[in-house]
């Protein structure tokens, strides 16, 4: 499985607006796609803005092909999110998810 990590920056007064397009147009897109298997949208208040990170979950680079073009790092950020937002990578970066049991050890 590879994760696609992919960052923004919005203002909070924006943030929910945001919000609203990843749910309302973003994640029901990436559903309706072979070989996507979920997400995250990771988010923090700094200052007067407000970070977001979102991790979407993808069976192949293949996959991840159909929804970001045969540039698969390219960040896919259509016009009305970029309204809502006041800075965002042009990259996304993709991760080999590894399994909680890969061996590590997790301080106790």
């Amino acid at each position: 499985m590879i994760a696609r990590v992919w960052n923004g920056t919005t203002t909070s007064g924006n943030a929910p607006g945001y919000i609203a397009h990843l749910r309302d147009h973003t994640f029901p897109r990436l559903t309706s796609m072979a070989g996507f298997r979920g997400g995250h949208v990771l988010s923090r208040l700094r200052g007067d803005r407000v970070e977001f990170t979102v991790m979407t979950l993808w069976e192949s680079l293949d996959a991840i092909r159909q929804f970001a073009g045969d540039d698969t790092e390219a960040a896919v950020v259509p016009p009305e999110a970029q309204a809502l937002l006041v800075s965002f990578e042009t990259r996304a970066s993709h991760w080999d998810v590894l399994n909680a049991d890969c061996g590590l050890r997790i301080a106790d």
